[in-house]
């Protein structure tokens, strides 16, 4: 098999397990969280004021990621570049506007940086650039299928708008006013799950580390957003299951 065609069915098996990545990730750094906490590892004094505010910067960070995704969902259609499904690949028409005129996957982006705050929870460089690494070389995979689909699907429309768009990194001279008005409707649909994971997760990790060091998690925003967030979570996905609100023509 040549390594185009390897790299694209690489990319299809991964898109199909892409839930377990980032469970692995999760798992592998709440522990190395928590060994680093237990022995003093971490460049903090227990319970200091710049450990605080250091778990605040890297939530700081996932909110950005999740903002940046917000933005983005906001203003595509429907079945537009090639989003995977179960079904298989969809892709109505070729989205080029917004964030997509500045780099060709930005919810990967997002995604990116959602993840690039839990990692940094960890405070440890090495861990860090590993990964980026693991997030490159799984997403890459991932983006390669996805752009064999589209390059099929719309030929020279899509290696047109390709070539002079960035793959990952964007490129902010580039942008263009989305095409569509932004839609809250589809935000709080479509990333109900991601606000509540935020919360859930980091008050996780800090409650971990806190238990390893033998104290009770204390943390008020921390519990108390969390609640929040799972309250209302559970708001959003009754609407939607019990009513049409969040139901929109071509969004």
């Amino acid at each position: 098999m040549a390594l185009q065609e390897e790299m694209e069915k690489q990319g299809l098996w991964l898109f199909k397990f892409r839930s377990f990545l980032p469970i692995l990730l999760l798992i592998g750094g709440l522990a190395f969280y928590v060994w680093r906490e237990k022995y003093n590892m971490r460049p903090f004094h227990e319970n200091s004021k710049a450990e605080e505010l250091y778990l605040y910067f890297c939530m700081a960070v996932s909110f950005f990621g999740l903002i940046f995704r917000m933005y983005i969902v906001g203003h595509t259609p429907a079945n537009t570049s090639g989003r995977n499904t179960s079904e298989g690949q969809v892709a109505e028409t070729i989205n080029k506007t917004g964030m997509y005129a500045m780099v060709r996957h930005p919810l990967y982006v997002g995604n990116f940086i959602m993840w690039l705050g839990i990692a940094l929870l960890t405070a440890s460089a090495w861990f860090v650039l590993c990964f980026i690494l693991i997030y490159w070389l799984y997403y890459e995979r991932i983006m390669f299928a996805e752009e064999q689909f589209m390059r099929k699907k719309f030929g020279e429309a899509y290696t047109d708008w390709a070539a002079k768009t960035p793959a990952f990194i964007p490129d902010i001279t580039l942008y263009k006013k989305p095409a569509l008005p932004f839609s809250w409707k589809k935000v709080l649909n479509k990333e109900k799950n991601g606000f509540t994971a935020v919360f859930i997760v980091f008050l996780l990790f800090y409650s971990a580390g806190e238990l390893a060091e033998g104290n009770i998690p204390q943390n008020n925003f921390l519990i108390y957003g969390t609640a929040f967030s799972v309250i209302f979570y559970t708001i959003i996905k009754l609407i939607r299951n019990q009513t049409n609100f969040f139901n929109e023509a071509g969004r």
